[in-house]
């Protein structure tokens, strides 16, 4: 599974999750995305699990981007323990997912195929998601409008 090599500090706050992606919000590598509707901590457990979905789905055909990491460790105290003593030790990692972030990508195969497997993989998933393609963008940021005016030339 997915998580960093080392880090800085071992434990982290939890942070906020509102408002959305301000980066990492156009399909920019594949032709086909599967963006975030809402905001969500994404487990590294997860992010294998609808990987492997995709993976298993395309016969290994074409080519996977993820474009999310988990790099944020998360805490838990042992069961059954008092009050007190002190935050928990790391238990797994998780990615910081806000609205409107495209988490995979997809190239190399044809619409119906992308669709299928990044539904598979939306089903692993914690959040509502959308089939996004490279030629949809988001109109609404200056990098969509950029691509959308390229691509009609």
């Amino acid at each position: 599974m997915l998580q960093p090599k080392r880090v800085k500090f071992r434990k982290v706050q939890k942070g906020n999750r509102k408002g959305s992606a301000h980066s990492g919000d156009v399909v920019t590598f594949g032709d086909y995305g599967l963006q975030a509707m809402e905001s969500v901590w994404v487990t590294a457990r997860q992010i294998e699990a609808a990987r492997r979905a995709i993976t298993h789905h395309i016969r290994r055909g074409g080519k996977v981007w993820i474009r999310i990491f988990p790099d944020k460790p998360v805490t838990k105290k042992p069961a059954e323990t008092r009050m007190g003593s002190g935050k928990g030790a790391p238990d797994h990692w998780v990615a910081v997912v806000k609205r409107g972030r495209i988490m995979f990508e997809m190239g190399g195969v044809d619409e119906a195929l992308a669709k299928e497997a990044l539904r598979l993989a939306s089903n692993k998933l914690p959040v509502p998601t959308r089939f996004v393609a490279r030629k949809s963008t988001i109109i609404g940021t200056s990098k969509a409008k950029e691509l959308a005016t390229v691509e009609s030339k």
